[in-house]
């Protein structure tokens, strides 16, 4: 008889710093399906489908430039408006999806989770990628806008810190991805976090940059300009746009503080989830 080696040993007892990167990457092929998932199901039945991608942000920045730009007379740092909304949109969704997104997976896949074994980090990682797939889409949206405004003689143009977009994009996933884990967590027995996340990411919009520059806010504002300052998706935003567009308030400073804030919340998203994981199925 043949003696059969097995590749993988499913233990309870496991550190709770373990990513099991080792095993996440023998599970690609399921992070792949899940991505596909994820980009068919959410579309699926729709008319426009795929078409969402450009349309969702493209009427958010029409909106934000009739309300927050032409009404309210918000300064957007001599920018043209609707570049100005739309760069502070697109990297603002792919933030707020991730952590929408990622703070659910406990409860909307504790079906799977309660019949087959994988590493269920595979879930959270697929829906950041998932997320970066309609992010890349949005940034085309974004670049083609750019090219409009350039050609039409808007003064603006790219500065060096272009060359921080790959640091801009991983800090965006970690910070969604590392909070969206610590949520999730919470919502095994506390239900009504699921309710309150989609409202507090709204609310969370209006302390960051989206929709002003941080000088805008300082100018006007000082006496609550320390919670837009401290608050991590300000640097990330105002390093977007200091990059694509030459326009905001960069700081190796507060870019080194979103930075050292997103790896703790990654940190201690990782100690949660692996710690609730063990016994989630028992509570959701």
């Amino acid at each position: 008889m043949v003696k059969e080696e097995h590749e993988w040993t499913i233990e309870a007892n496991s550190s709770l710093f373990d990513l099991k990167l080792t095993e996440v990457w023998a599970y690609r092929d399921l992070l792949v399906l899940l991505v596909r998932r994820d980009f068919v199901s959410f579309y699926k039945q729709t008319i426009l489908g795929p078409l969402w991608f450009f349309i969702q942000p493209l009427f958010t920045t029409i909106i934000f430039t009739f309300i927050f730009g032409n009404l309210a007379g918000i300064s957007t740092d001599s920018l043209p408006k609707p570049l100005f909304y739309m760069a502070g949109i697109t990297a603002w969704n792919y933030f707020a999806d991730c952590l929408t997104k990622t703070s659910s997976v406990f409860k909307d896949n504790a079906a799977i989770f309660g019949k087959v074994y994988f590493p269920r980090l595979i879930m959270p990682l697929s829906i950041v990628v998932s997320n970066l797939v309609r992010f890349g889409v949005q940034m085309a949206l974004f670049l083609i806008l750019m090219a409009y405004y350039y050609f039409s003689g808007a003064n603006f143009g790219m500065s060096w810190a272009i060359c921080l977009f790959p640091l801009i994009v991983v800090l965006m996933a970690l910070l969604g991805l590392g909070a969206g884990m610590i949520i999730s967590a919470m919502t095994t027995k506390y239900r009504d976090l699921a309710f309150l996340i989609s409202f507090g990411v709204q609310l969370l919009m209006y302390a960051t940059t989206v929709i002003y520059p941080l000088s805008e806010a300082i100018k006007k504002y000082p006496a609550y300009a320390w919670i837009i300052q401290y608050n991590p998706m300000t640097p990330i935003i105002e390093t977007f746009r200091y990059g694509f567009l030459g326009e905001g308030s960069f700081s190796w400073f507060s870019l080194g503080y979103a930075t050292i804030i997103t790896l703790t919340l990654l940190l201690l998203g990782t100690v949660v989830f692996n710690k609730v994981e063990r016994n989630f199925v028992d509570t959701v």
